[in-house]
């Protein structure tokens, strides 16, 4: 099955979008996943850039918020950012909204039980933000070294189920399956229709093909349980301190030329 192709945006750094679009067109991609910046970026303008290059924008990745923090201020003030997200995102032409805690976090502030339940509570509220504006929610599963909840597809599975809205599903991503999942195929044919967008990077974090995640069986699992979405690439250049995608001097050509490399891997694996 083909699919269509996109990337974050934040891997390029503070790169204008114009630059971003320009790059992600000559590596061939189809699409963005754009960086919720809502402070700073103006929807309307954002759009016209990406679509002046025929490129569409299929989903947001979230600026870090805290929504699972045991201070009602620090919890409210997160939820508070995805409900301006959610308005700034209709003007978009209502992508998908990326929804996870605060990366680094990796404990507790007071109990796992406690903060558990206040994700809980949170995820419902954004999902009906969502709701209002006819949009759909999709939970990223992240990794040990980002965050201390949800770091499976069967923990996601589990959310989903207490959460209990119907525009809310799941965002595996094979960089954080190579770390948590036992079988990374396996897990996403578990998660099967509850899958409602899939991340790629390799196990080094760069572009497909570059580290050693079997990536064919992975494409063989989403063909199986019919996932028609798009591949949101989300790779960097390598160096040091993964929570920033500036490793130095000519960091944005090595990843548009990850970014090339994957396009291409991913078409030879019939995706």
């Amino acid at each position: 099955m083909k699919r269509e192709i996109g990337c974050c945006t934040w891997i390029f750094g503070d790169a204008s979008l114009e630059e971003v679009a320009d790059r992600v067109r000559r590596a061939g991609l189809d699409g963005v996943e754009l960086f919720g910046a809502v402070d700073t970026v103006d929807p309307k303008q954002a759009l016209a850039i990406f679509q002046e290059r025929d490129l569409k924008i299929f989903s947001i990745t979230p600026g870090d918020a805290d929504i699972s923090h045991p201070d009602k201020d620090v919890r409210g003030q997160a939820l508070a950012y995805y409900d301006r997200l959610m308005d700034w995102a209709v003007q978009l032409g209502g992508p998908l909204i990326s929804c996870h805690g605060q990366v680094t976090r990796i404990k507790p502030v007071s109990t796992q039980a406690e903060e558990d339940e206040l994700l809980l509570d949170a995820v419902r509220q954004i999902c009906s933000f969502a709701g209002k504006r006819d949009l759909s929610v999709v939970y990223e599963i992240l990794n040990r070294y980002e965050t201390h909840q949800v770091r499976t597809v069967a923990e996601g599975l589990n959310l989903l189920e207490q959460v209990g809205a119907a525009n809310l599903t799941l965002l595996p991503d094979a960089y954080h399956m190579n770390i948590e999942e036992a079988d990374p195929a396996e897990a996403l044919l578990t998660g099967g229709r509850k899958i409602g967008l899939y991340h790629a990077a390799d196990s080094n974090r760069c572009g497909i093909g570059q580290g050693h995640t079997d990536f064919a069986s992975q494409v063989r699992a989403l063909d199986e349980i019919g996932y028609a979405g798009p591949v949101i690439v989300e790779c960097n250049a390598p160096g040091p301190n993964p929570f920033t995608p500036d490793k130095g001097d000519g960091f944005r050509d090595i990843v548009e030329a990850q970014l090339a490399a994957s396009v291409t891997a991913l078409r030879a694996l019939g995706s």
